[in-house]
């Protein structure tokens, strides 16, 4: 079946619903725990990983599964707002799924030697004391385990999963996967009379080979499974084991959705029939359930579907859910392709007289929240959360929403994998801080990786900003109105070269040049023939001076140039990011440019020095008595350290000849961004780049999200008033 629903740029309510909500209840982060804390002390550079999540009956405690460290972790949550570790139990193979049960952890455990003989099973852990009740062996390979709402079965979907590097990873290798049910005593699984139902020959799709992905009760035992390779949904009744129902997840139509991973933000693509391939499900009530149509295969529906368990689809979310995603900055340019953002995770819970339904998408980093109506669901909010959620539940007592993140960056010295707390309540949404609104054309405007900021001359709250190389065959010059709340990028302006794209650049800087046009600072990689080089385009983005650096700077050149510029009357100021070869230690140079005599000068600005990483220079911004520049560190979490705003008076720049013995300049704190950045309970992103001051004086900051590309795809805009 092919079901069909585009709502042309939903994101032309992005705004709405935002306003909306701010007079409703609605969810914010209140906190972030790195699982590394439930590490011994000399293991906690290791990798490890939060991914199927559960809360314990009372709502004190949460449990995740940890494939890589092969064990469960948990969190004592008493007090929500400061998570701490709650111990770490080994498992003695690969957890795939958690659920509790009473005082008791259910988990699934595999311990398959190979693909061709698959093996695990599943434990009982007392919540109490982390001790084993039982071992069931299950034959098979597990993936999801949920409990029935009455404490009587527990299921457990035996995925038997295929080598994907093998015939192109097609579904279609034995052994089959099956279902898993087993009767609960107090909680405990009796192994001895679990049931194993076959689920061969349902699907149109590899149906020799079902491959369960995840299995949800609803209040009458009935068991929703996932084939998610074979496209398919199965109903079963956990007292017989019978099939009651089975269908086709079928397809989707989609317009307004990005097709390929090329460097650029096009949403004028379409794709038609993407199979639904869902991941993880959950039943709103006895007759409805809703999946997250991840796609693994050949699928990419990007969204979420309500069905009816008849197999009647009641809801299709479309190209909705990813556009709003596109909206907020998240899109996953580079991990996209034909699955876009992917929908992998879903959670559904009642608070009051209102039911939730989460969507977890892995590659965008956030989680979309919609209010069940019972007929099209209402959006309410995206949430920010680490890098690539898993799984999430709801604590409807306590009005908490835990999610488990599984990225883990420890090895290249990046963000660790979390879990995050958010509480519902009557704030606003304190997340996004920037959204776009669509294009002129009515197609999602997309956007990421913002790496300079510049305020318009003349009038108040409008701002400019530019993105980085990681759009490389698309750099934007990008149009901020600061005083919506959240601020909004009203327009998207490329920059070009002979009437296409411009190559070869990585914009780190801009200024407005009084006259329609702007200033560039361009960020060289001599060895990816990248110059290093200034540019100035007319008000329609198109390059029409080049300067590049000149040979007495060059010839000390380090791979890190160019990170801020800013226009002091015919002068332009160019703040290069890290020390060059003849840079003392801890100091980097202020480039400037007479645009009348087309002199080239510079100083030396002092750097903290740097207890891990390094310490350089983000932004050069112009004030009404000298300069601010951002200088930051290269860390995030636990051990960022320097993300500040300095300022340098204008009787400072007294520009030297290059080549010649550079003069000192003096600086002077005047905000620390840490408190900033750690304002939403995130962890502390590293790359603060952007900051200016509007026509009335006052600033505004802006972080780079990387491009969502091992990052939380998170961007902070925030105000600082005036200074």
């Amino acid at each position: 079946m092919s079901e069909r629903r585009f709502t042309q740029t939903a994101l032309a309510l992005l705004m709405a619903a935002a306003a909306s909500t701010a007079q409703a209840q609605s969810f914010n982060r209140i906190a972030s725990f790195p699982v590394a804390q439930n590490l011994a002390a000399q293991d906690a550079a290791q990798e490890t990983s939060a991914e199927i999540i559960a809360a314990s009956a009372d709502g004190q405690t949460l449990v995740y599964s940890d494939s890589p460290r092969g064990g469960l972790g948990f969190v004592d949550i008493r007090d929500a707002d400061k998570p701490r570790a709650a111990g770490f139990v080994d498992m003695g193979g690969e957890p795939t799924s958690v659920a509790t049960i009473a005082d008791m952890v259910l988990a699934g455990v595999n311990t398959s030697p190979s693909y061709t003989a698959p093996s695990g099973f599943l434990t009982a852990v007392s919540l109490q004391d982390h001790a084993e009740k039982a071992r069931c062996d299950l034959g098979g390979q597990p993936d999801s385990v949920a409990v029935s709402k009455d404490g009587r079965f527990a299921a457990v979907a035996i995925e038997n999963e295929r080598d994907e590097d093998l015939g192109d990873g097609a579904p279609g290798q034995l052994p089959a996967g099956y279902l898993t049910i087993l009767p609960l005593k107090d909680g405990v699984p009796q192994c001895d009379a679990q049931r194993r139902v076959e689920l061969t020959g349902l699907a149109d799709i590899a149906g020799e080979d079902p491959e369960p992905e995840f299995v949800d009760f609803n209040d009458r035992n009935e068991i929703v499974v996932t084939l998610q390779e074979n496209n398919h949904l199965v109903i079963v009744a956990a007292e017989s084991g019978e099939i009651l129902h089975h269908f086709s997840a079928g397809a989707v139509d989609l317009e307004g959705i990005d097709t390929a991973r090329d460097g650029q933000l096009d949403f004028s693509g379409s794709q038609s029939a993407a199979l639904r391939e869902p991941d993880a499900v959950k039943w709103l009530d006895d007759a409805r359930f809703v999946i997250a149509n991840e796609g693994d295969y050949q699928g990419g529906a990007r969204g979420f579907t309500i069905f009816h368990k008849d197999g009647r689809v009641l809801f299709e979310s479309g190209a909705d859910f990813e556009q709003r995603i596109v909206a907020a900055g998240h899109y996953p340019e580079k991990r996209s392709g034909k699955k876009g953002a992917e929908p992998e995770g879903v959670a559904v819970g009642v608070i009051g007289d209102q039911r939730y339904i989460f969507v977890l998408s892995e590659r965008a980093s956030v989680i979309g929240v919609y209010r069940d109506t019972g007929a099209a669901p209402e959006f309410v909010q995206l949430l920010p959360s680490g890098i690539a959620p898993e799984s999430a539940v709801l604590i409807p007592s306590r009005g908490l929403l835990a999610s488990a993140n599984e990225k883990d960056l420890a090895e290249d010295g990046g963000a660790r994998s979390h879990v995050m707390l958010f509480r519902l309540g009557d704030a606003a949404p304190a997340y996004p801080q920037l959204v776009s609104e669509p294009a002129a054309s009515g197609l999602p405007l997309g956007w990421g990786a913002l790496s300079g900021l510049a305020a318009d001359p003349a009038k108040a709250g409008l701002l400019y900003a530019v993105n980085d190389s990681f759009y490389s065959q698309q750099p934007s010059i990008f149009t901020i109105d600061a005083s919506a709340v959240p601020a909004r990028i009203t327009s998207a302006m490329p920059v070009m070269r002979d009437g296409k794209a411009a190559e070869k650049l990585d914009l780190e800087g801009i200024v407005a040049d009084g006259e329609g046009g702007f200033w560039l600072a361009s960020e060289g990689r001599t060895d990816k023939d990248i110059p290093h080089a200034i540019y100035h385009t007319n008000a329609q983005g198109e390059i029409d001076q080049t300067l590049n650096f000149p040979p007495e700077l060059l010839q000390h050149e380090k791979r890190f140039g160019a990170e801020g510029i800013t226009l002091i009357g015919d002068t332009l100021w160019i703040a290069i990011q890290r020390a060059w070869k003849d840079d003392p230690e801890n100091t980097v140079k202020l480039v400037s440019y007479d645009l009348k005599t087309q002199q080239w000068g510079a100083v030396r600005y002092p750097t903290q020095a740097a207890t891990s990483g390094w310490v350089g220079l983000s932004e050069i911004s112009l004030g009404a008595d000298g300069v601010y520049i951002i200088e930051r560190d290269n860390q995030i979490g636990e051990k960022a350290a320097i993300k500040r705003l300095y300022h340098v008076a204008m009787d400072e720049l007294k520009p030297a000849a290059l080549g010649s013995d550079l003069p000192l300049v003096n600086k002077q704190l005047v905000r620390d961004f840490i408190p900033d950045l750690k304002a939403l309970n995130g962890f502390v992103v590293d790359k603060i780049e952007g900051f200016t001051l509007d026509a009335a004086g006052n600033g505004f900051a802006v972080t780079d999200n990387d491009g969502v590309d091992d990052s939380s795809g998170e961007t902070y805009f925030f105000a600082t008033g005036k200074l």
